[in-house]
């Protein structure tokens, strides 16, 4: 299992190696990823594409997928690309395209052709002040008993 996500993030199954995976049958959302530094640093992983499907085999999903070429490509190899996947418990259609959104917010995948801006704003929730929000000193001198 893999962490991806903002905060605490969302189990994604996996990496497995892409070539040769079965994808599960149920719809999800998926992770394509690689290792940059695979000799230094095997553990870690660069993610170049984030999506989601409802049927893996009418969507041609893995390499029959319009972007599985910049897959290829960034990675050196198809045998280089890994994938994680996160069947989302009752979600549907909209709940995934948001999952897909964050995560393209967070990684910037290099392959997906849309952007996302992260989704929070400073001016969404304006100042804020109460009792609890100032400084945890009253800037007396401690030394002074007045």
């Amino acid at each position: 299992m893999i962490r991806l996500g903002s905060l605490a993030g969302y189990p994604f199954e996996g990496p497995r190696v892409l070539a040769g995976w079965t994808p599960p049958d149920a719809p999800a959302v998926y992770a394509v990823m690689y290792r940059p530094e695979p000799e230094t640093r095997p553990d870690r992983y660069a993610v170049i594409y984030v999506g989601h499907y409802e049927d893996p085999a009418r969507e041609r999903f893995p390499f029959g997928h319009p972007r599985s070429a910049c897959w290829v490509k960034r990675a050196g190899s198809r045998f280089k690309l890994y994938v994680c996947t996160y069947e989302v418990p009752g979600g549907l259609t909209a709940h995934r395209e948001q999952i897909v959104q964050e995560l393209s917010s967070v990684y910037r995948p290099g392959c997906n052709e849309q952007a996302y801006e992260p989704s929070w704003k400073a001016e969404w929730i304006g100042e804020y002040s109460a009792p609890t929000t100032g400084p945890l000193t009253t800037g007396r001198d401690p030394g002074d008993p007045s």
